[in-house]
């Protein structure tokens, strides 16, 4: 079991494990798909040497563990289909079943290619039901009759996180009336209240960060805007509590899952804020100054997969993984109130932030799965 969660936690981490002697077995020329041959050319290493299974020369050679990681990227990550909450693979493959899915006519060469150097078959998933959602104490959380009971839960059970005085993060704004004016990075005036994650009418937020390229996604900035970012501190230590943790549940499973519930929550839509503000009313309400949260955009900025799991287990319930999984959540900052008018954070710096390039890192998957 811990050989094989080390292998696939080469392929969901896209990186190998050290001291392993590289022996190539195919190349990015043995493939006719274009994005199945893209995907190989960023994950093989130049070698000289003619290709084992093609003989061509001059292409990214593999090696077993390469080929695995390509397969399972373009195959189970590229086959990823989201629900409301949740999200689960299509196609999964293994090396005791024989392939069964429905192959385009451009992917059935390589296909072969794969099961015969691998030993592996192809065939459609059948995901527990906790990876689409049906998790516990998240559907309680959607019925108004049962939602206070698990919100008090949380506010019980997840962790307290102070911040001090020299803890820094940043605010971005866009196209702001006064750049250099302090007040212009509070919580947004009445008029806006209501559209964020975690605000309502009557209940402003200050959203902010420590990762700044997390502040700049979050703001949806675009080439034409004039940008701007605040530095911030506490002017006094600030009691939040802290939805970015991981809960390491000692019993039970995914489906009765407190951690699993608030996890799938920040990784869903517009459709969740109306539980994300109960929450957030309820946190303000029991005194603290505002919430840790993950962010949205977390496993796009880190380039992870979204609820990976080892025979149907979360990662985040393997011991062996949690750390890995707590390190792929981004926290981001949201103070009740208007912090910067009441004194409880305070400006230290305010500049143009001046977008120079940007970057797309992307794989590929399979149509029609």
């Amino acid at each position: 079991m811990i050989d094989y969660l080390g292998r696939f936690f080469e392929r969901t981490a896209g990186r190998f494990l050290p001291n392993r002697k590289f022996t190539p077995i195919a190349c990015s020329g043995c493939f006719f798909d274009e994005g199945l041959r893209l995907d190989a050319e960023k994950t093989g290493i130049d070698s000289s040497r003619p290709c084992p299974n093609c003989t061509k020369t001059g292409f990214k050679k593999l090696s077993r563990d390469a080929l695995e990681l390509l397969t399972h990227r373009f195959f189970v990550w590229g086959s990823l289909q989201k629900a409301r909450f949740g999200a689960a693979p299509l196609i999964q493959f293994n090396q005791h079943q024989a392939t069964s899915i429905d192959i385009a006519p451009w992917l059935t060469n390589d296909v072969k290619l794969l099961e015969r150097l691998l030993g592996i078959g192809f065939f459609y998933y059948g995901p527990r039901l906790w990876m689409v959602g049906e998790v516990e104490p998240l559907m309680a959380l959607r019925k108004k009759g049962k939602q206070q009971s698990i919100i008090k839960r949380i506010l019980a059970e997840y962790p307290v996180r102070i911040l001090k005085p020299n803890d820094q993060f940043y605010r971005i704004r866009v196209n702001p009336f006064v750049p250099h004016h302090p007040q212009e990075y509070d919580s947004p005036p009445p008029h806006f209240a209501g559209r964020g994650r975690l605000d309502s009418v009557g209940n402003p937020i200050l959203y902010g960060s420590s990762d700044l390229e997390v502040c700049v996604h979050e703001c949806r900035v675009t080439a034409e805007d004039d940008i701007y970012v605040a530095s911030l501190i506490p002017s006094r230590e600030l009691r939040l509590l802290d939805l970015s943790a991981l809960l390491k549940e000692e019993d039970g499973t995914e489906f009765e899952s407190l951690d699993m519930s608030v996890h799938m929550l920040f990784l869903a839509g517009k459709h969740s804020y109306k539980i994300a503000r109960a929450i957030a009313d309820a946190a303000r309400n029991a005194g603290f100054d505002g919430l840790v949260y993950p962010s949205y955009f977390s496993l796009l900025r880190l380039g992870q997969m979204p609820f990976q799991t080892v025979y149907g287990i979360s990662h985040r319930r393997i011991p062996a993984l949690q750390d890995h999984e707590q390190a792929k959540a981004i926290p981001n900052l949201a103070l009740f109130g208007s912090p910067i008018q009441d004194g409880s954070v305070q400006v230290t710096c305010i500049d143009k932030l001046i977008l120079s390039a940007v970057r797309y890192e992307f794989h590929f998957g399979p149509t029609g799965a």
